[in-house]
């Protein structure tokens, strides 16, 4: 995880209680198949890092927003999708530290959602460019509630970040 001298952002992994559901069963109501990592390097969203060689890790089904939506009353109709992440297969410690944004070493989409869960907007974002800067630049529309950290690759969560 990358962790500047000074942030205003702070970079969600998916929370324990969560993760337990998704061990089982994922939200696309498949059991969860556990493997082992034979690379690495898998963007794991429970403990925002990469995994290392050796680690037995899961690929899950996972619908952020309408985890979000469930706590927040939210309605976000057909913005509710889910997806593929990486996950540690057992419990782990979670991020190392608390704060910092993860995983700002390659093109990443910022997508802004409105308090109803629905898509405001999207920024390109291209390192080395400030994912602080850009992040403040979203929360300054007050109709933006949380940011999703997306790869650009393949579309997948990587995090979400909630106003500070």
């Amino acid at each position: 995880m990358t962790t500047p001298a000074t942030t205003l952002h702070t970079a969600r992994a998916i929370e324990a209680p969560v993760l337990a559901a998704l061990r089982a069963s994922d939200d696309a109501g498949r059991p969860t198949t556990p493997l082992t990592d034979p690379e690495g390097g898998a963007p794991l969203r429970c403990c925002l890092r990469r995994s290392e060689p050796g680690e037995r890790i899961a690929l899950v089904s996972y619908a952020p927003l309408r985890r979000w939506a469930a706590d927040t009353g939210a309605e976000p109709g057909a913005y509710d999708e889910q997806g593929p992440v990486f996950i540690h297969a057992d419990p782990c410690g979670g991020p190392a530290s608390e704060g910092g944004l993860a995983f700002t070493d390659a093109h990443r989409v910022l997508r802004r959602y409105s308090p109803d869960g629905h898509i405001l907007g999207g920024r390109l974002v291209t390192p080395p460019e400030d994912f602080e800067a850009a992040l403040t630049e979203a929360f300054t529309d007050p109709e933006v509630a949380l940011v999703h950290v997306r790869a650009v690759e393949y579309g997948c969560f990587l995090y979400e970040v909630r106003r500070p």
